[in-house]
């Protein structure tokens, strides 16, 4: 029993060392390395934190696979059912957190739609009226078709060239389905709080891999650098139209991303980086399989020492 609290104390207390780890590791990746990675991470973190609380709440039942009475089992345990019941509730708060933000990214979408009521459709590019400057990928709801949203005071405050980085920007968060990550990290943040950590640097590297992309598509790093710095100048993100927080050519450390714009392409960590980036994810595959085996030793450990010490050999 003691080893299994140990595991499942581990898993529970691992997120709050692993999320800062995972984005340093992020930041010696590629931009969609560094997304899948962070987005993988929160997914293993999240759902191991799940999986221990599961097992601890199931605990005392594990008591009908050797044929034992309840009340055996708890005569000889009596913190059995105290430890169980804690796992419980917060399996029942991460429930809630859960159901609330499924519940605010679909109302958060759903007003989006709405507030671009008024947008006149151009292929794939719904321009909507006001002077205020915005841009932002909106995904597909209800029927209705991904859009790239921008704004008649966006279109008007950059040239030909830097619009055509700006479409290219906004189209590769919809053909990344980027907005699918944003979710995840969102969800694995309601279960486990210190993944709410990994949240802000995937949405970075959710743009540096858009930016990347847009500047490929225009064939000039310089002209995308330019756009994204017009944008973000022309007007304030997370305001207006949107109605809350979507991926943006003008979202995050903007001075960031333009820096790395005007550097080279990046094509992977050098020198160090590999064998770091390579470690950290093995370690954390590692360490993730090592609490999987332990937990479901735990329990069986439980169940048989239960049935000897109650039942006798």
């Amino acid at each position: 029993m003691t080893l299994f609290l140990v595991v499942v104390a581990l898993a529970v207390a691992l997120p709050w060392g692993a999320a800062p780890a995972a984005r340093r590791l992020a930041g010696l990746l590629p931009p969609r390395a560094a997304s899948l990675a962070l987005a993988g991470a929160a997914v293993l973190l999240a759902g191991g934190t799940i999986a221990a609380l599961a097992g601890l709440f199931h605990v005392p039942f594990l008591a009908g696979l050797e044929r034992l009475r309840f009340t055996q089992v708890t005569a000889a345990w009596p913190a059995v059912v105290p430890v169980s019941c804690a796992a419980g509730a917060l399996l029942a708060v991460q429930a809630v957190r859960l159901a609330l933000a499924a519940r605010r990214q679909r109302a958060l979408l759903s007003r989006a739609w709405d507030l671009t009521g008024e947008g006149a459709a151009e292929g794939d590019v719904l321009v909507v009226p006001g002077e205020e400057a915005e841009a932002f990928a909106l995904p597909r709801h209800r029927g209705r078709a991904a859009r790239v949203v921008v704004s008649e005071g966006m279109l008007g405050a950059l040239g030909p060239a830097e619009r055509t980085a700006l479409f290219a920007h906004e189209r590769a968060h919809l053909r990344g389905r980027h907005h699918v990550f944003s979710a995840v990290v969102d969800l694995a943040a309601a279960a486990h709080p210190a993944l709410a950590r990994l949240g802000p640097a995937l949405e970075f590297h959710l743009e540096r891999w858009a930016d990347e992309t847009a500047a490929a598509a225009v064939g000039d790093r310089r002209i995308a650098a330019t756009a994204i710095a017009r944008a973000a100048l022309a007007g304030p993100a997370g305001t207006g139209v949107r109605g809350g927080r979507f991926l943006s050519v003008s979202t995050g450390p903007v001075p960031r991303r333009v820096q790395a714009l005007l550097e080279p392409e990046p094509v992977g960590p050098e020198g160090r980086g590999p064998r770091a980036a390579a470690a950290g994810l093995v370690a954390a595959v590692v360490v993730s399989s090592l609490l999987a085996l332990g937990l479901a030793y735990g329990l069986h450990e439980y169940v048989e020492h239960a049935a000897r010490r109650i039942v006798g050999p």
